[in-house]
């Protein structure tokens, strides 16, 4: 009999808390999971599940629009925020029960306080104190708001969701995926948007080719991009906001947003009381196990802030499951994980990016086809699709491929899984296309992007 009340504790039941106390009770451990505000964690309820609903909905204004060309009369059509809202939250509802039943099954108890570590085996929460063999940290991420004056006054990407109406002007800060794919959102729904960035170009980390691509499709789409340029100051009169620039220039809105960032949520855990090492901005640290410097103490996820897909925590629940109570070797493979970034139009990567490729590989191959789709011959839409291939010169595999276009999240996942398998460009040549469709353009690529010239 175990010296402690459960063999592991969980702290956070998101995707990857879940999937590891649900795998864990499987393995016959005895599993609590504590969890403060919802189930399921940011993706399910702040994050990518409601934020690809809201995407849904703000390209239908286009595709009314594009209907037309194809002889459909969609006469005048109306939008309900406060109906999708609703029907969002429905769904929300209904994932969260999904998630409550996954644990159930499993045996696992759910305790929905939040938790503390009084020391290394002892949780505490709503002064009741129970002790763990084994205690996993999965709290996720929490967006950060500069310190500025006025900051408070503005949103995240967590009150995003909720909002009672739809703002007529909306500004939005910040230039990673959640400030583009917001922008993309509001703009849909014939909100005015403008987003600022501080930056030359957004989305930095991504190639730099797809980057400028999308900025100006946002820009021909109508967004107000403006690059090198932020907030300095935030005030409200009435039910306007207005943000002052660096420029000094001054912007009225009705709603401002930040979205400059997320944070590792690991403050007032009480890790200290444990002694568990944290970086810099707050990160826990683990090793290859996902061990914390206190060998029974393991974190995942966002709160590690490695690679935050929720995909990526899921597998390290996973694995740590199977380490402590049915140890099979099982590995999170990190190399060539594929991601989408849903802005309009959305893009799909996997691999290295030029720069990467360039200073990894040396002699690479590029090769690049930017067309327009065969939907807007009719459509009358000027929206432009960019692939994207790199190839290491020498041995002919497939380094990286980025797409901008319609469905390129769906595109890049089967392409991920070739890059997994280790293709070259000679076996994407050989492969017959799919005609006519976007991703054929992955099997077609001929024309090499020049070299850059040396200094």
């Amino acid at each position: 009999m175990s010296d402690y009340d459960y063999d592991l504790v969980t702290i956070g039941a998101g995707s990857g808390g879940v999937r590891a106390s649900r795998i864990a009770a499987n393995h016959g451990a005895k599993v609590a999971c504590f969890e403060e505000r919802y189930l399921g964690g940011t993706c399910v309820n702040v994050g990518c599940v409601p934020k690809k609903l809201l995407v849904y909905a703000s390209h239908y204004g286009e595709d009314f629009g594009d209907a037309a060309g194809f002889g459909w009369n969609t006469g005048h059509p109306e939008f309900s925020w406060k109906k999708l809202i609703t029907n969002k939250n429905s769904e929300i509802t209904r994932l969260n029960g999904i998630y409550r039943r996954l644990l159930d099954g499993a045996g696992v108890e759910i305790i929905e306080k939040r938790a503390t570590l009084k020391d290394s085996h002892t949780v505490t929460a709503g002064g009741v104190e129970i002790t763990a063999a084994n205690i996993l940290i999965g709290t996720g991420g929490w967006p950060t708001v500069p310190e500025i004056p006025g900051g408070e006054l503005a949103i995240t990407s967590n009150e995003a969701f909720f909002l009672e109406n739809l703002p007529k002007r909306i500004v939005i800060i910040g230039g990673g995926y959640i400030a583009v794919e917001f922008a993309g959102i509001f703009h849909g729904l014939g909100t005015q948007v403008t987003q600022l960035y501080r930056g030359p170009m957004f989305l930095r980390g991504f190639d730099d080719d797809i980057r400028a691509f999308i900025a100006t499709e946002m820009r021909r789409k109508g967004i107000n991009l403006r690059l090198e340029c932020n907030a300095t100051q935030i005030t409200k009169e009435g039910d306007t906001y207005a943000v002052t620039l660096t420029s000094g220039d001054i912007l009225e809105a009705d709603c401002i947003m930040f979205a400059t960032g997320r944070m590792p949520n690991s403050e007032n855990l009480g890790l200290e009381n444990a002694g568990v090492t944290l970086t810099k901005n707050g990160a826990i640290m683990v090793d290859g196990e996902y061990r914390t410097n206190v060998p029974h103490i393991f974190a995942i996820g966002d709160v590690t802030d490695r690679i935050n897909l929720t995909p990526v925590a899921i597998a390290e629940g996973h694995a740590v499951a199977d380490l402590l109570f049915a140890p099979s070797g099982r590995k999170v493979d990190y190399d060539g994980v594929a991601t989408a970034v849903f802005s309009q139009p959305p893009m799909g990567t996997v691999g290295l990016t030029e720069q990467e490729a360039r200073k990894q590989h040396g002699g690479i191959d590029v090769y690049i086809s930017d067309f327009r789709a065969m939907k807007h011959t009719l459509s009358g839409s000027s929206e432009r699709t960019m692939i994207k291939m790199i190839v290491d010169r020498q041995s002919d595999r497939v380094l990286g491929v980025h797409i901008v276009g319609p469905e390129a999240g769906e595109i890049i996942q089967g392409v991920a899984v070739a890059l997994k398998c280790g293709a070259t460009k000679a076996q994407f040549d050989a492969t017959i296309a799919i005609h006519p469709t976007t991703a054929e353009e992955l099997v077609l690529l001929r024309e090499k992007k020049p070299d850059p010239i040396s200094p």
